[in-house]
């Protein structure tokens, strides 16, 4: 796939949801609340989604971040968000994150093709280029904007201000 197309998917283009869209609209009031049936929040869901993201470019700028020895280390441990201030800061994160993820989209064949250092024995069992961290990025932030989008609509919240299907 092409350069171009990485870029547009981590923005959500094509069938994927914008991530940004997704929560700008939101008050901290409603990201964090829960929706029957839905084990976590829209805030939690942001928070989980940064720190992956933050995770995968620590690994990218060749630090070695420790690996989460259970999943729930990567949501918060206390609702999120617990006020305005922090969703906001959640917010824009996220978008920040997406946009360095952007701009490493748009790097030369070459250092697509960088080896990015495992940082546990997971890592060793996938692909391990700059391209294959954006291209897994892109998966896993696309499925998380899905949990969003059905969390904002069983919250009656859907679709986002940005726009979104309604189907």
């Amino acid at each position: 796939m092409t350069q171009r197309v990485l870029t547009e998917l981590l923005r959500g283009k094509g069938a994927h949801a914008d991530p940004v869209a997704c929560v700008e609209d939101l008050t901290a009031e409603l990201a964090a609340r829960h929706a029957a049936g839905f084990p976590h929040s829209v805030g939690y869901l942001v928070f989980h989604m940064n720190y992956w993201m933050a995770y995968e470019l620590r690994r990218i700028r060749g630090e070695r971040p420790s690996y989460p020895e259970h999943s729930s280390e990567s949501f918060p441990a206390a609702p999120a968000p617990a006020d305005a201030r922090e969703w906001e800061r959640l917010k824009t994160e996220m978008a920040e994150y997406l946009g360095e993820f952007a701009e490493l989209a748009k790097s030369s064949p070459q250092e697509l093709q960088r080896e990015i250092e495992s940082a546990h024995d997971g890592d060793r069992k996938l692909a391990g280029t700059l391209e294959a961290v954006l291209w897994q990025m892109v998966a896993h932030n696309s499925y998380h904007v899905g949990q969003i989008a059905m969390v904002r609509r069983a919250l009656g919240a859907w679709p986002p201000r940005g726009g979104g299907d309604r189907w």
